[in-house]
């Protein structure tokens, strides 16, 4: 997929009252403007605002530990080439815990690190959800090992909720937001 095509949607420009209101509850950039993905989203505040209600407990309110939930983003964003959604959260990514290493074999086929079991499970869960819409049975025995039942609902609904981000990213084509990272050198997309 083409690293920066133009956009289909153009962020909103001259945001309305209510606009700037909801902005006030969305991520934005260090220069405190909504994010591309929030900007894009505006052009239906009423779906913005719900969007960000659900997508955000996931960040805010979630009780997957963070760097595995970015470990399952991650790997979801590839396995869904959105390149706004991997830049974006290999910089909350980064600021978890990950490494570039590990940001980047999360980008191949079979990843090469020796991940522990439990990311495997998880990196398995997220290919088998975005490829088949399921959990094959194995990797389900598996995770249920590790998490609660509500944890796993948690999990597959991040996945769900991400897979729903990516095509709305890739197919308005939302532009990434200025310093944030495309794929990483050696990427197999």
């Amino acid at each position: 997929m083409n690293e920066s095509p133009a956009p289909r949607i153009r962020p909103v420009a001259d945001p309305s009252p209510e606009l700037r209101d909801i902005y006030k509850q969305v991520l934005s950039t260090p220069a405190g403007d909504p994010l591309n993905v929030f900007a894009t989203l505006a052009h239906n505040p009423r779906v913005l605002k719900r969007f960000s209600l659900f997508a955000g407990m996931f960040l805010a309110k979630n009780s997957i530990p963070v760097r595995e939930r970015e470990v399952v983003i991650l790997r979801v964003a590839w396995n869904c080439r959105s390149i706004y959604e991997f830049g974006q959260h290999t910089v909350i990514g980064r600021q978890c815990g990950l490494v570039d290493a590990e940001i980047a074999d999360l980008t191949r086929k079979q990843p090469a690190l020796n991940w522990s079991a439990r990311d495997t499970s998880l990196i398995a869960m997220a290919d088998e959800l975005c490829s088949d819409n399921d959990v094959a049975d194995v990797t389900w025995s598996r995770l249920q090992g590790e998490w609660s039942e509500s944890e796993l609902v948690e999990l597959i609904m991040l996945v769900g909720s991400y897979r729903a981000l990516a095509g709305f990213l890739n197919a308005t084509r939302v532009e990434r937001d200025g310093g944030v990272p495309g794929w990483p050198d050696g990427a197999e997309v």
